[in-house]
Parts: C-alpha cells; structure tokens; sequence
C-alpha cells in the first residue's frame, strides 16, 4: 500500500475500534500516529487503558467493506493526508468545552457522498441552520425562507437532516436550486430518519453531500448527535439557530460555534413560545446577533470578514422565497 493508503485503512480502522472522539484513543493517536496506533489496537499490544476503550474483535476486514460500501454509494473516505481536507477550520477544534465536557478534537476522517469538497466549502461563506425538531408551522417556514434566500445567493446551507428546523432548512436551499449539505449523526449508508431518506437522495443529486465521520454501517446515537454540532459548527462560516429549547441539540451548536470564534445568528419568535426560548437566550446574553432575513445574514458575515455592511441591492429571492 501507497502511505496514503495506509492511513486511510489505520484511521477507518480506528472509527471502527472506538467512538472517534474519545479523547484517551485520540491523544494516543496524536503521540504515535494512526498508523502505529491502528496497528497496536488490532494486534493487542496498546497500552492497556487505551484497549478498555475500544471494541473487541474489529478486524481489517471491516475496514475493506466499510470503504466499498462509500465507493459503492459514489462515496469516498476523505481524510487530514489528503488535498481536501480542511485543516484550518479542524484545528480550532479542541479536547474540551468551556463547560469541561468532552466535545471531541479534529475529526479521524470524514465519509462523504457527493460532490462538494470539505475545504472549498469551509473557505467559502456557508451558513448553518439548525434548530429544534419538534418546530412549530411558524419556525419551519422562516428556516426554509431564510435558506432559500441564502441559497439563492449562492450560499450553501448546511444542517443534520433531522426533522424540523434541519429538514425545513435543506429544503429552502433546495427550491432555490442551491447546495445544501447534511452533517449526520450515523453513517452515510444508514438512511436515518426514515421518513427523509428522499431528501438525503435530493441533496446528494442537486451537488450537496452528506457527512459522517462514522463508518458505514454506523447507527444513529444521542451522543453521536451531540458530537457531530462541532463540526457543523466548524465547516461553517456562522451558525443560525432558528427556534430551539434553553436545552437543546442547536443551542450546543451555537455555544460551540462561539467558542471557535464564529459568528452566532438567532431568528427571534413569539414571546411566549417555549420552542424560542434557546433563540432569546442566546440573543439576550449577548452570544447571538438578532436576524430576520437571509439580508441580515449575510450582513453578519461580510462584518466579520471585514468585508463591510453596505445595503445590499434587492435579489429575487427576498420575494420568491415569501411565496
């Protein structure tokens, strides 16, 4: 095997040998490389603190049907050795949160279907938008009216699939014809939720993508949920959190965009609506800016780029998507 090869099968290898952001398996990594590490694991020979967070029996086999299963969906296992990947954007990432939970460093490797390359899509703007899974009429809507404004800016709109806010979003950018990519909390071959199977297909097909840096075969898991929002948060020029709980999936999200230095956007909702209530908390404390509009938005983003905040011009999409 070429040396990228190598480390393309030690790091499938060691997603399938433990939970990728385990920080003992991620910092015995970082001191001897995935190769060695991949190695030590699968021959038993690791120290033993690291063999107690991992899987027994994982075999090199697994790593082979893992990679022809991504090749087989027109996938493709895109890794830190390779050309696209967004190094920049990773290394933000830290072992800790403020609050001293783990959140998980720089990921091992992300599975990817579809066209869009990691790295072009954290060095171009690009928005999250997340937001609660039981939304109301009212959330749903301005979600899909403010991706469609975006998307039709040629912004592309990036969200976790998840019913809500998530599905709502992606669909915005895909009436206006935009990309749209879901970040997920399973493998990309999973299928999860059922009930959005076709929109995970729409995405794939209209040149956005779905990524995972669990292998094939990987289901859905809470804290698999809550350590894919880093990197949402991280492959994304700013965060957008329409409707959510004081507790909740997106309001993680926007603390840890925060924490990397990352604008933080919120859409304000009724007063008393409890589904909004992530919304104003963020917006009071001072960790999210008000928005209403994708003009807003993209208001937001050009001052934190330095790019300045002149009025922009009246687009089609500021009606279009009001329709």
């Amino acid at each position: 095997m070429s040396e990228s090869a190598d480390a393309r099968h030690a790091r499938a290898f060691l997603q399938h040998a433990a939970e990728p952001t385990t920080p003992v398996i991620a910092h015995y990594i970082a001191d001897i490389g995935p190769v060695d590490a991949a190695h030590h694991i699968a021959e038993r020979t690791a120290p033993t603190e690291i063999l107690h967070k991992c899987r027994p029996h994982v075999s090199w086999r697994s790593v082979d049907t893992s990679l022809q299963t991504a090749a087989d969906l027109g996938g493709r296992f895109v890794i830190p050795e390779d050309d696209g990947w967004p190094a920049d954007v990773f290394a933000g990432l830290s072992t800790l949160d403020a609050d001293g939970g783990a959140l998980g460093g720089p990921p091992l490797g992300l599975w990817v279907q579809g066209d869009v390359r990691l790295d072009e899509l954290a060095a171009a703007p690009s928005i999250a938008i997340v937001g609660s899974r039981a939304a109301t009429a009212y959330g749903e809507h301005h979600a899909a009216d403010l991706a469609y404004g975006l998307a039709a800016r040629g912004v592309p709109v990036v969200s976790g699939a998840a019913y809500g806010i998530d599905g709502a979003a992606h669909r915005g950018a895909l009436s206006a014809d935009g990309v749209t990519v879901a970040v997920l909390g399973c493998a990309i071959d999973v299928g999860y939720p059922a009930g959005h199977i076709s929109l995970l297909n729409r995405i794939v097909s209209n040149r956005g993508a779905l990524v995972s840096e669990y292998p094939p075969g990987t289901p859905p898991a809470r804290h698999r949920f809550l350590a894919r929002n880093r990197l949402t948060a991280a492959l994304t020029t700013a965060t957008l959190i329409v409707e959510a709980g004081r507790r909740s999936g997106a309001h993680h999200t926007a603390r840890l965009a925060g924490t990397l230095g990352r604008p933080v956007l919120a859409f304000p909702g009724p007063v008393s609506s409890s589904t909004s209530a992530g919304c104003h908390q963020l917006i009071q404390d001072g960790t999210a800016r008000l928005v209403t509009s994708a003009v807003d938005v993209i208001a937001v983003v050009k001052e934190d780029s330095g790019a300045g905040t002149e009025p922009e011009t009246a687009h089609p999409a500021d009606e279009a998507g009001r329709r």
